[in-house]
């Protein structure tokens, strides 16, 4: 399912005012997302850096672990966007890639942007092909 302009632009704007929160001072890149659920409920996320670096988590993990939070249910959440400045689209680490596919819709969209106007969309089974799966089948 991809996303009409509207919510896309939406959510690129709420991912832009969450990586302006972002605690990042060992690579200084900061990072937001924003998630929409089935019922339109919006959650945001930034990237939170550690010195340990596999301690750090990802925007858009922080994003959807909101959701969770939130009361989203595993399975309703439908489009996500990843903003990272500069001029370049960056796509999603695989930790996250994971989460997305176990936690996201089958249906959902992933969308990275940056500060122009160029973006890349991903299919669930685009940016995770073979993913590890649960017993339930997600």
């Amino acid at each position: 399912m991809n996303p009409d302009n509207k919510t896309f632009t939406m959510l690129k704007s709420i991912a832009i005012k969450a990586a302006k929160k972002a605690y990042s001072p060992y690579s200084k890149f900061k990072v937001g997302a924003a998630v929409i659920d089935r019922t339109g409920q919006v959650y945001a996320g930034c990237n939170v850096e550690n010195a340990s670096y596999g301690l750090t988590q990802c925007a858009e993990r922080n994003a959807i672990g909101a959701a969770i939070t939130g009361g989203s249910q595993a399975g309703s959440l439908l489009t996500l966007v990843i903003y990272t400045p500069g001029d370049r689209v960056l796509p999603p680490c695989g930790a996250c890639r994971q989460v997305m596919h176990e936690l996201m819709a089958n249906e959902s969209r992933v969308i990275s942007c940056c500060d122009n106007d160029e973006f890349k969309s991903w299919a669930q089974d685009e940016y995770l092909p073979d993913a590890f799966q649960t017993r339930n089948g997600n």
